[in-house]
């Protein structure tokens, strides 16, 4: 049971990463992608990548961007990834 729901959770979560991937059309020169849909591109980049091999008008970079806005939230969501992005972190002590 436990397994099965597992299964089935990682399956839907995979549809709704995949929903949203650059070049799937919701970007559009008139409504280009902000810094929101720069974040979440930079985090599904590498399921983006995948795709990408099998699709040629799916890519890993949304073409029609806001320009600096989109850049710096999809280079804050690589180098992050999800939430570890902090400015200042926590060093582990020896004991």
């Amino acid at each position: 049971m436990k397994r099965s729901t597992i299964l089935l959770l990682s399956a839907a979560l995979l549809l709704l990463t995949t929903s949203c991937i650059p070049g799937d059309g919701a970007a559009t020169p008139e409504h280009p992608a902000n810094f929101l849909w720069g974040i979440w591109h930079g985090w599904v980049a590498p399921i983006s990548l995948i795709i990408s091999l099998f699709k040629d008008h799916i890519g890993i970079y949304e073409v029609h961007n806001t320009g600096f806005w989109y850049n710096l939230g999809y280079y804050m969501a690589i180098v992050g990834g999800f939430g570890s992005l902090s400015l200042a972190r926590k060093q582990i002590r020896k004991k």
